[in-house]
């Protein structure tokens, strides 16, 4: 049975960020305010709309609007990983790709060119605390968002859980790399990293996955969705709680607490082995959410892992990444 979801919340939620339409149509989805936490895309300010869902499994569904290019939602990963580990029993996360860059067809908000992402890019690192290094727009910049989101909707065709690895890697590859994941050649080898089916993969990405992508694209228009990252909470009755733009875990955890009184925090092991068995890749601002260590202590400790715990580390200009060594037994 479906539901019509009326979202009221995130009609509030939007109208607390929301620009005036002059200044709006002066925006650049790609120029996202640290500030908000916030890539917007041009256009209406938000409205109420609604959205068709299936019924829901868990107690909780997250609907979790994002681009594979979006900063601001490569800066709530750690929040992401963290509720998943505290409350996966009750919250389920569904993926909707939003189209965040379809071409270079417009010129506005202080971005024209690929050239003016590379600066940008470079700053929000710093504000966000995870690496990012804008030279993919100056060395091999990427036409659009749509290739890599059309991909990502082929690998939910094979299977979810290996799907979300599957942008996490297209996400290290593009934000650490300076990888141009717009490129077939570069989405099959982050396709290979996670155990999908290139051969399915392609021929799914030349076909249904399309679809698929105009669906997202569909249900993020009636939803009234504007900016990248977008949660939107729901539970089994239609109640929503909506995350718009980077907050802090508290918001998330605010959100899931005031829709299912029953929610207990699951413990989960907070030391660097295990923590890597969980997830084969950190950033230091990821280690430092998940273990409780200070900002200032995980850095170090991330390091001392590397001798320890045959981790390898991947270095750029604003940030580091630590991943378990794939050479070791």
């Amino acid at each position: 049975m479906k539901r019509i979801i009326f979202l009221f919340a995130l009609a509030g939620a939007i109208g607390c960020q929301a620009q005036k339409k002059d200044t709006m149509e002066n925006k650049n989805a790609l120029n996202c305010d640290p500030v908000t936490g916030l890539c917007e895309v041009p256009g209406e300010e938000g409205q109420v709309g609604t959205i068709e869902q299936d019924t829901i499994t868990k107690p909780i569904r997250v609907t979790y609007y994002t681009d594979p290019i979006c900063s601001a939602c490569w800066a709530i990963e750690p929040q992401l990983r963290k509720l998943k580990l505290e409350y996966g029993d009750v919250v389920e996360v569904e993926y909707r790709m939003g189209g965040l860059l379809p071409d270079w067809s417009y010129n506005s908000g202080g971005i024209s060119k690929p050239s003016d992402v590379a600066h940008h890019w470079d700053e929000v690192s710093g504000y966000y605390d995870m690496p990012i290094d804008g030279d993919v727009w100056l060395e091999d910049p990427l036409p659009s968002s749509y290739p890599p989101s059309i991909a990502f909707k082929a690998a939910q065709m094979q299977n979810e859980e290996k799907a979300h690895l599957f942008l996490r890697e297209l996400r290290e590859m593009v934000f650490l790399k300076k990888v141009n994941i717009a490129k077939w050649e570069h989405l099959k080898e982050a396709a290979e990293v996670v155990g999908l089916d290139t051969i399915q993969l392609k021929s799914d990405y030349n076909g249904e996955a399309k679809q698929l992508f105009e669906a997202d694209l569909q249900n993020s228009r009636q939803a009234g969705v504007r900016g990248f990252p977008t949660l939107l909470f729901r539970d089994s009755i239609g109640n929503t709680r909506v995350i718009y733009g980077a907050r802090p875990y508290v918001h998330f955890e605010a959100a899931v607490e005031a829709l299912y009184n029953n929610a207990v925090k699951a413990s989960y092991p907070t030391d660097g082995e295990s923590l890597f068995k969980l997830f084969g890749s950190m950033t230091a601002r990821e280690f430092s959410e998940l273990s409780g260590t200070s900002r200032s202590e995980s850095e170090a400790q991330l390091d001392q892992l590397i001798d320890d715990q045959h981790l390898e580390k991947t270095s750029t200009k604003n940030g580091s990444l630590w991943k378990v060594n794939p050479s070791t037994p």
